[in-house]
C-alpha cells in the first residue's frame, strides 16, 4: 500500500468517525439528560433507542427547506456549510494513534503532519465562528442577529484566554507540532520520580491551571452550556439558527457536536498524552508496533469520549450565564489566570534551564 492510498483511507475513516460520533453524541446527550432528570430518554427506535440518530437524520432530510423571502440567500446557505466544513477539516492535523506497520511500511495515523498544527486548529476555530455570524446576519431576523453578535463577542473574549493557555504548553514542549507535543508526553518518569510513568508523562500534571482555562474556553467556543448565549432558547428562540430548517439546521446541529468531538480530541493531545497510555513502550517492545498502535487508538478515543460525557454532564448541571457574567469571566478571570500561569511557566523553565 502506498502513502496516498493510506491517506485516502484515513481521510474517509476520519470523516465517517466524526459523523458517527456526532450522531451518537445526540443520543448520548439525551440519555445523560434522562439519567440526571430521572426519566427514560429515547427507547423506541431500535434497542435502547440506538437507531434514534438515524431516524432524526432522515427526518431532517424530509422536512420542508424554508428560506425567508428577505434573507441573503447565498450567505444563508453558506453559513451552515461553513460551520460543518471547518468542524470536519480541523481533525486532519490531530494524531489519532501511533504508527501502524503495513507490509513492512510504517504509516502515521495522522492525515496531515504539519509543523504548526496548533495554529492550524486555532485558526480554523476562529474562521468557524463566521459560519454562525454569517447565518445570523443573512437570516434578516433580529433574534438571529443578536445571536450572531453574541457569538462574535464570545469568540473574542475566550479565544484570547485559550491562546494564552496554549502558550504555556508550547513553551514547555518547544513545538507547535501536535505529533511532537504527543511524543513529549510518552517516555520518562512522571515528575521524574514515579517509575511507572512511561506513557503517563501528561501535561495535565504540569499545567493544571492552563488546562482549567482551556477547558472553560473550549466550552465557550463550542457554544455549550453554560455558554450557549448565541442560541439561548429562552431569550432568542434559537438565536442564529432561528430561521433555519431541514438539513441546513441539521448542519448547524451536527457542526456543534463535531466541534465538541474535535475540541476534546485537541485537549487530549495537549493535556492527556494524546494516544499514550500506561506501559505503551513496553507494549511496543513486547507485542509489536501494530498492537501498540491499535491500543493507542482505543486509548485516544476513550479519553475523548470521557471528555464529551463531561461536557454533557456540565450542560445538564449548570444554568446559563447572563451576558455580563460571560464577559466578566472571560476578561476578568480567565485571561488574568492564563497570564499569571504563563509568567510562572516562563520563570520555572528559565530557572531549570540553567
Amino acid at each position: 500500500m502506498d502513502l496516498l492510498t493510506f491517506k485516502l483511507i484515513l481521510v474517509l475513516a476520519l470523516f465517517l468517525l466524526s459523523l458517527t460520533i456526532a450522531a451518537y453524541s445526540t443520543w448520548a446527550e439525551r440519555k445523560v439528560a434522562s439519567i440526571m432528570q430521572d426519566r427514560i430518554g429515547p427507547n423506541r427506535a431500535g434497542p435502547f433507542g440506538l437507531l434514534q440518530p438515524l431516524a432524526d437524520g432522515g427526518k431532517f432530510f424530509f422536512k420542508e427547506d424554508f428560506t425567508p423571502a428577505n434573507a441573503e440567500k447565498f450567505l444563508f446557505v453558506l453559513g451552515p456549510a461553513l460551520v460543518m466544513f471547518i468542524s470536519l477539516i480541523t481533525g486532519a492535523v490531530i494524531p489519532w494513534g501511533k504508527s501502524l506497520n503495513i507490509a513492512g511500511t510504517s504509516f502515521d495515523l495522522q492525515v496531515a503532519n504539519i509543523d504548526v498544527g496548533v495554529l492550524f486548529i486555532i485558526g480554523m476555530a476562529s474562521i468557524g465562528v463566521y459560519g454562525i455570524m454569517i447565518g445570523g446576519w443573512a437570516s434578516n431576523n433580529k433574534y438571529s442577529l443578536l445571536g450572531a453578535i453574541r457569538a462574535s463577542s464570545q469568540m473574542i473574549s475566550y479565544e484570547l484566554a485559550m491562546g494564552l493557555a496554549l502558550l504555556s504548553i508550547i513553551m514547555m514542549t518547544g513545538s507547535l507540532d501536535l505529533k511532537e507535543i504527543t511524543e513529549s508526553q510518552t517516555g520518562g518518569k512522571l515528575w521524574g520520580i514515579i517509575p511507572w510513568g512511561s506513557g503517563m508523562n501528561w501535561n495535565i500534571f504540569y499545567q493544571p491551571i492552563a488546562f482549567l482555562v482551556f477547558f472553560v474556553a473550549a466550552l465557550a467556543e463550542t457554544n455549550r452550556h453554560p455558554f450557549d448565549l448565541p442560541e439561548c432558547e429562552s431569550e432568542l428562540v434559537t438565536g442564529y439558527s432561528t430561521e433555519y430548517s431541514s438539513m441546513k439546521l441539521g448542519l448547524y446541529m451536527f457542526g456543534e457536536y463535531v466541534n465538541m468531538f474535535i475540541s476534546n480530541a485537541f485537549m487530549v493531545v495537549l493535556f492527556f498524552g494524546g494516544y499514550n497510555y500506561p506501559g505503551i513502550e513496553w507494549v511496543t517492545q513486547n507485542w509489536g508496533e501494530n498492537t501498540a498502535g491499535i491500543l493507542s487508538i482505543v486509548a485516544f478515543l476513550t479519553k475523548t469520549v470521557i471528555g464529551i460525557l463531561i461536557f454533557m454532564w456540565i450542560r445538564w448541571t449548570l444554568p446559563r450565564f447572563r451576558y455580563d457574567q460571560l464577559m466578566h469571566l472571560g476578561w476578568k478571570t480567565l485571561i488574568p489566570m492564563a497570564l499569571v500561569n504563563l509568567l510562572i511557566t516562563g520563570a520555572v523553565i528559565l530557572a531549570f534551564a540553567n
